[in-house]
This record gives C-alpha cells, structure tokens and sequence, in this order.
C-alpha cells in the first residue's frame, strides 16, 4: 500500500498551492494513504481535508528527529519534499523511503531581480512546480484551482458575524491590506479610496487579515467606513468569510490564495513580485493588476522600502482601477 508523506512547513499560500497535487494523488491513486507534513499553526488550512489520511504536526520548538520518529511509525512508502528547506532536508535523511523534490529555480529568480534577465523561459506556476516531486506517481495537473476546505464549526462562526454586522454574502467584499513587507502593501489612502467606491456601488466592505495587520485595519475602518475582521478569527473562519464574500482584493498574499481555494473571485495587486516566481491566482476567476517597470522584480518576498524610494509598482494602480475590476468580477 501506498503511503505518501507530503511536506510543506508553511506558509499559508505555498500550503494551499500544494492541494492540486494532493487532489491529483487521491484520483490516480484512490487506496493511498496520504500524510500531510507541516507546523501546527498551519494545520487548519488541511485539518478538513477529504483525501488526507492524517495531517501530522511539527509541534513549537519540537526537535525533527522527534517528528522523524513519529513519521517512522506511519511506514512511508514516498516523501514529497514540497519544501526544500534544512528541515525538510533532515526529514529526507531520518525518515527511510523513497524521496524526491522540485525545483526552486533559485538562480533565474535572482538573475531577474539582480540584472533583469529572464532564464524561466515558460512561466510555469508554483502549483505546478509541486508536481515534480510526484514525478514517479503518474499524475498530472488537472487545471483546477486549490482547494481550502471549511469545518462546520468555522462555515457558522462567520454567518454569525456577518449576521451581527447586517451583511449580507450579496454585498460583502472583502479587503486584505496586510502584508508582511512594506513594498508588497498597497498605500493606505488607495484602499480607503476603494472602499468608498465599493461602497458607493452597493457593496458592504470588510477588511480581513492576521493579529499584525490591526493598525492598518483600524485606520481603514475609521476613513474607509468598513468593517474589520482583522485578527478576530481562525484560518478557517476567514477562509469561510472569504468564501461569503462576492469578491476580494488583496496583494500578493496568502489571503489571495485562500480566496481562490474557496472560489471567491479575486482581484490580485502585484507590485515587487511578477508572474515568473510562479504565484498568481491559479487557475480561479481574477484579475492581477501590475505595472511593467523596468525595475521590477526587485524582491521574491518583498522588503521594508522600495529600493528606489518611489513604490511605483503599487502605488500607481488607482483605486478607479481595482474597483473597475472588482465590480467586472461580479457583474
């Protein structure tokens, strides 16, 4: 029989692009028994998860050789090192079975921050990358999107919320103006400008985001007239107020792809990061707005300032845009 471990430590978005692979696994080989590898905090993005078998914690400050021998138990036939990292690395040599991984292609992503020059030839996305290490199983992409699945208890949690707050999934859009770089955040007064317009249209804004993103959101409540959710719920219930929303907007976070796991269409601003590093809404209804500057990409994640002091990648998308985009999605 069959037993695959798949590992991915974090983080939320990474995680979720993993699930076209889990799902393609779980078709092509119905009998398998499926393990999912990743830390606590990321559990709830999988917890309710039909195809796995069993998601297995890295617990806080836990020594691998711990978690190694805990996964020695399950008899793994296959490991998907979908990480790539030192502990991924230490797992591929304490836990016996047939590993393989995928490539990173670190060098052609350096090479276009640092000089501009595009080695990546096809941009071939993140979710798809995953599914080399799955190479000697025989499955392929499907062209569906990821999946995030929602456990009752989150699904009416937000209803409740929602309830409480007078909205309704007909006139909620939700926002996600966090980010854990500066250059990956859209400017303040441009969401606040967009709430008003989404406003304006009938819709009811909500801001959405983690225990760090609550000053922006405060602000944004105060002069956006919206209501926050910020650093108030679970990974699973804003995954399920996502899901009651009719649109989103957000920056190239893991909220986007939480978005797309749920279906809700996605209005995606990219500033610092371009199609080539492989993480685009995949395969879901959105729309990425951009800038071609010739000084993009200038990070793979993002940094504290704009290198050349001016953040134009962002802050020359104007709120009239993203809101035109948004409303086309839900037309």
């Amino acid at each position: 029989m069959l037993c695959v471990l798949l590992v991915r430590f974090s983080s939320i978005g990474d995680i979720l692009l993993t699930t076209p692979l889990v799902r393609a696994l779980a078709r092509r080989h119905p009998d398998a028994k499926l393990v999912y590898v990743t830390k606590r905090a990321m559990t709830p993005l999988l917890a309710d998860h039909p195809a796995l078998a069993a998601v297995v914690a890295l617990e806080p400050d836990e020594p691998i050789r711990h978690l190694a021998q805990r996964l020695r138990t399950l008899a793994p036939t296959h490991g998907l090192d979908l990480h790539g990292n030192p502990r991924s690395a230490a797992l591929r040599l304490l836990v016996r079975c047939r590993w393989s991984g995928y490539r990173k292609r670190k060098l052609a992503r350096s090479t276009l921050i640092s000089v501009k020059v595009d080695l990546y030839g096809r941009a071939v996305p993140v979710p798809e990358r995953y599914f080399e290490a799955a190479r000697g199983l025989d499955v392929r992409p499907d062209d569906g999107p990821p999946e995030f699945f929602l456990g009752q208890g989150a699904r009416e949690r937000a209803g409740a919320w929602l309830a409480e707050k007078g909205l309704t999934e007909a006139s909620v859009a939700a926002l996600a103006p966090g980010a854990a770089h500066a250059t990956k955040r859209w400017p303040l007064a441009h969401w606040i400008a967009l709430a008003q317009r989404l406003s304006a249209a009938g819709h009811r804004p909500i801001v959405l985001g983690g225990p760090d993103d609550r000053g922006l959101a405060l602000q944004l409540a105060a002069q956006g007239g919206v209501e926050s959710a910020v650093g108030e719920f679970s990974l699973q219930e804003t995954g399920a107020l996502l899901q009651r929303a009719r649109v989103v907007v957000s920056g190239d976070t893991g909220i986007m792809h939480m978005a797309t796991g749920v279906h809700t269409p996605v209005v995606a601003l990219f500033g610092p990061t371009v199609e080539q590093f492989g993480f685009f809404p995949y395969h879901a209804s959105s729309v990425v707005l951009q800038r071609e500057l010739g000084c993009r990409p200038c990070s793979s994640t993002g940094t504290p300032a704009c290198p050349l002091g001016h953040h134009r990648c962002l802050a020359d998308l104007a709120p009239a845009e993203v809101a035109a985009a948004a409303l086309r999605l839900v037309a």
